[in-house]
């Protein structure tokens, strides 16, 4: 029977081309309650909690306000983290996302207010912009509308996809202007006319509670105007950090994970390893371009180590490292709540988050053994 051990982790993964960033008290705690988080369905109060007694929710925030870390230390504490739980990861992703729009803001006075209570867990928040960026791209009229009203801006629509949305202070979300241009706004939580609907069941991650949210006439002060009104508010808003290389470090933290475990049955099982070992240097060399890309080292990546090309690669190895884990477990693996049974389900979750078409076509194209 495997088990999902951080325990011994870290030695399997020496040679890493990053130092380790996450206490292992850390990491073992997290391991320790993510299957039972799975199982409930809980939302992650105490791991946000462990997050921010650990100093974690400081790190992607500047000095005047956190503990800032750099994009190559904030990539590998992903990964760690990710390998321990992906769904408190993904909750701080989402939550980490909407500090880097609003470190990023122009609006000092909203800055002051919200970073200092972020930076030590007094406050939770969270984004939902992928109506802006890769949801609902391809409908006529934006999902949410944004107009002016004297002092006030007035929101409608559905934000598709907000992690924590109940859970949330306030959620960075944004909409389209009669003109076309865009705004991101710090929405607080409790604002008249925001509806938080109840969180659909998912094939895996139910307790990061991701749901949608109705707006229906909002009406907030201009002080909570995070970026805008400009065209593609995204693209410009953005802070420096670790950008789109987050989901692919959380890929490969989750295939660290299933490797570690595969790892641990070839021991016993000697067979295993003439799929284990080429599945490990294929991790082994994703990881070293990955973090080559970040360092900007062009004499040790491959050749293509732009974001996407990554994510592709991150995907695909992730999807067969999974059910490689689940193969080599046998029947005891497809047994709900085992790790190699989660572990293939939070691996279908990469096909759908913040997914762009090109890495979307590219593992239909895997999918249907298709050469480039």
């Amino acid at each position: 029977m495997f088990s999902c051990r951080i325990e011994g982790m870290t030695d399997k993964f020496s040679n890493s081309p990053v130092p380790d960033v996450v206490p292992a008290e850390l990491l073992a705690r997290l391991s320790d309650a993510a299957g039972a988080l799975e199982e409930t369905g809980a939302w992650p109060d105490e791991q946000l909690r462990w997050l921010a007694e650990a100093g974690v929710l400081r790190w992607n925030l500047p000095d005047a306000f956190g503990d800032a870390r750099d994009s190559l230390e904030m990539t590998a504490a992903y990964e760690e983290l990710a390998a321990a739980c992906l769904t408190t990861t993904f909750v701080l992703s989402q939550r980490n996302a909407a500090c880097v729009r609003l470190v990023g803001s122009e609006n000092d006075e909203l800055r002051q207010r919200l970073l200092p209570e972020l930076a030590e867990g007094r406050m939770f928040t969270t984004v939902g912009i992928s109506h802006l960026t890769t949801s609902r791209q391809h409908l006529a009229q934006p999902a949410v509308r944004v107009a002016t009203d004297g002092d006030e801006l007035r929101l409608s629509g559905t934000v598709p996809w907000v992690t924590g949305a109940g859970f949330a202070d306030s959620i960075v979300t944004g909409g389209t202007c009669e003109d076309g241009t865009q705004m991101l706004i710090a929405l607080p939580r409790t604002a008249e006319g925001v509806t938080i609907a109840p969180p659909p069941r998912l094939l895996a991650l139910n307790a990061s509670h991701t749901t949608s949210v109705q707006l229906d006439d909002v009406r907030v002060s201009r002080e909570f105007i995070v970026a805008g009104p400009v065209e593609g508010v995204i693209g410009r808003a953005a802070a420096s950090g670790t950008g789109s290389f987050t989901t692919s470090a959380l890929a490969i933290g989750l295939s660290r994970r299933a490797l570690s475990d595969l790892e641990t049955e070839a021991e016993r099982r000697p067979d295993l390893m003439e799929v284990v070992s080429p599945l490990r240097r294929e991790f082994e060399t994703l990881r070293t371009d990955m973090y080559a890309a970040i360092r900007g080292d062009a004499s040790v990546a491959a050749p293509d180590t732009s974001s996407a090309a990554l994510r592709r690669r991150a995907n695909s190895l992730v999807l067969r490292m999974t059910q490689a884990e689940l193969a080599a477990s046998k029947g005891a693996g497809f047994v709900a709540g085992h790790p190699a049974e989660r572990a293939v389900r939070e691996a279908m979750f990469f096909l759908v988050w913040s997914c762009p078409q090109p890495v979307v076509a590219a593992a239909l194209r895997e999918f249907a053994c298709l050469t480039e």
